[in-house]
């Protein structure tokens, strides 16, 4: 089983348990506004992402972690790696992303988290590039992006289902052991 600890946090698959927590944050409007169409998600959906992710690990060896905090063992969020489905421009490239339960935000915790999950993509998994999307509008994210220096890359490009304007951020092995 892949675990990384971090001084806070604990990144590890996914269990049973963890569906209601996950659940509860997918259905909190503020913490869905900047991923997929914007919607909170129900538990149906929310089991489908866990699975989801879960395949990813089994088939690329990489996945979309389960964010803990050590001190008490509650549930975060998530933060992960997958493999970019669209918008055409950045598919088939891995990006990372995460979302945390508002209670969450504002500690650190993304910041902390995202490093682990990027450091283990390019050091343990070998990955020559990872992306991030964002939302042009997503200043939070924009400012993890910014801590894990990942650098913006060419125009805005538009969301092919949503219509709303993304941005691209990258950073490569070279870049990162600088």
């Amino acid at each position: 089983m892949t675990e990384i600890r971090t001084p806070r946090l604990l990144l590890r698959r996914w269990l049973d348990d963890d569906l209601v927590p996950l659940s509860e944050i997918h259905a909190d409007p503020a913490v869905m506004q900047n991923v997929g169409d914007g919607r909170p998600r129900s538990t149906g959906q929310t089991a489908g992402d866990i699975e989801a992710w879960e395949e990813e690990w089994d088939d690329e060896g990489f996945g979309v972690f389960a964010v803990e905090l050590l001190g008490s063992g509650e549930l975060a969020g998530a933060v992960g790696l997958s493999v970019a489905a669209e918008p055409d421009e950045v598919a088939g490239q891995v990006a990372i992303s995460w979302r945390l339960g508002r209670v969450f935000w504002g500690q650190g915790y993304a910041s902390e988290a995202a490093h682990a999950a990027l450091e283990f993509a390019l050091q343990d998994r070998g990955l020559e590039r990872v992306i991030a999307v964002l939302h042009t509008g997503d200043s939070a994210s924009a400012a993890v992006v910014d801590k894990l220096g990942m650098e913006a890359g060419g125009a805005v490009i538009q969301h092919p289902v949503h219509g709303y304007d993304l941005k691209v951020f990258g950073i490569d092995l070279t870049q990162y052991q600088d």
